[in-house]
Parts: C-alpha cells; sequence; structure tokens
C-alpha cells in the first residue's frame, strides 16, 4: 500500500514538472525596452510635441533631422542660440532640429512644457519644433532614445546620453549617419559637413 501510494506521489511530482515545462515553454516572451525598439525604425515613432499634439516622426521622412536633448538651465543651453543658427540656414533645404527637453542631468529643465516654450521663444527665438519633456537614459528611457542609443538598433552610434544636448543626425532615409557630444556646438566645422553632407547637394548659400 505505502510502494503504490508513494509510486502515485513520485508520477504526480514527474507530471507537473513536465507540464510546468511545456507551460513555461509556450509562455510568451514580453518585449524589453530595446527589443521594442527594435521593432521599430525611426519613423514609427509618434511623440507629443510642447503644446500635446501627437506629431508621427513620419511626417518628417525624406528630411535631414538632427535630434537633440535639450535644457533651459545648463552651461550649454546657449546652444539653442546655435541650433537655431541651422535651423535657419538649412530649412529651405529639407532640414529640421528636433528637440527633446529632459531633466535627466542635475536638474536642468525643472520647467514645464508650457515653462520651456516660454522660455525658448522668448530667451532664443526658438522656431524649430520642440516636443514634451521626456526621459533620455534610465529605466523610464523613452522608447525613442532606447531605439537611438541601443546597440541592437544604432549600431554605429549607440551608447548613453552623456549630457544635455547630445545630438543625432538621421539623414533623409531615417538612417543616424552622425552623433555628436555636449561640447561639439551646433556651429562646429564637423556638424556643418556633416549636414551638408547628408543633405546631398551643393547648392549654395
Amino acid at each position: 500500500m505505502h510502494g503504490r501510494t508513494f509510486f502515485h506521489i513520485l508520477m504526480g511530482i514527474l507530471s507537473g514538472s513536465f507540464l510546468s515545462a511545456c507551460s513555461s515553454a509556450q509562455a510568451p516572451e514580453v518585449p524589453s525596452a530595446t527589443q521594442e525598439a527594435a521593432m521599430k525604425n525611426l519613423y514609427e515613432f509618434q511623440m507629443n510635441d510642447i503644446d500635446g499634439k501627437p506629431v508621427k516622426l513620419e511626417t518628417y521622412r525624406g528630411k535631414v533631422l538632427l535630434l537633440v536633448n535639450v535644457a533651459s538651465k545648463c552651461g550649454c543651453t546657449p546652444q539653442y542660440e546655435g541650433l537655431q543658427a541651422l535651423y535657419n540656414r538649412f530649412k529651405d533645404r529639407g532640414f529640421e532640429v528636433l528637440g527633446f527637453p529632459a531633466n535627466n542631468f542635475m536638474g536642468q529643465e525643472p520647467g514645464t512644457n508650457e515653462e520651456i516654450k516660454q522660455f525658448c521663444s522668448l530667451k532664443y527665438h526658438v522656431t524649430f519644433p520642440m516636443f514634451e519633456k521626456i526621459s533620455v537614459k534610465g529605466e523610464d528611457q523613452h522608447p525613442l532614445y532606447t531605439y537611438l542609443t541601443s546597440e541592437a538598433t544604432n549600431p554605429g552610434f549607440a551608447g548613453e546620453i552623456s549630457w544635455n544636448f547630445n545630438k543625432f543626425l538621421a539623414d533623409r532615409t531615417g538612417k543616424i549617419v552622425a552623433r555628436f557630444g555636449s561640447r561639439t556646438k551646433p556651429e562646429d566645422p564637423e556638424v556643418i559637413e556633416a549636414i551638408e553632407k547628408a543633405l546631398g547637394d551643393k547648392q549654395s548659400e
């Protein structure tokens, strides 16, 4: 009697283990943020602009884009002036600057979207597209910046955002073709050269 009971118990354990293993094998995997970003290309992202209106980056297909994480209280904040100058210089040739406020570095973008918009408009006369404040690094990193910084999706220019005013340059197909750090100012010759190359024409200014 005891032998049969032991046998039944043993078979029950083995059956349970087998079913558990099968169940685990068949369970769908939940994609990580990196995997989710890998499913996309640049034009598949939708962002809210600084006024809260949804904007599909598909809108910018065919244009050269400079994507920049910006902040209002940083030593690099005067780069707004250079970014606006770039926009003024190249916009008629299919160039856009996209500004993404972020408060990831020493609380240097503490304002609301409305306050950020007012600051940029009044102090630096910004007219290029500005978007809602997002996180560009850490556990709450926005999927767009997961896409930009991941080795899986942007192998040539991957790596964590180091500070405010990191800059990614995308060509007319949405491919990232250059990246510049915070210390590289918008008016730097290497930035100008990269934009000219991405625009793909030699039209004089």
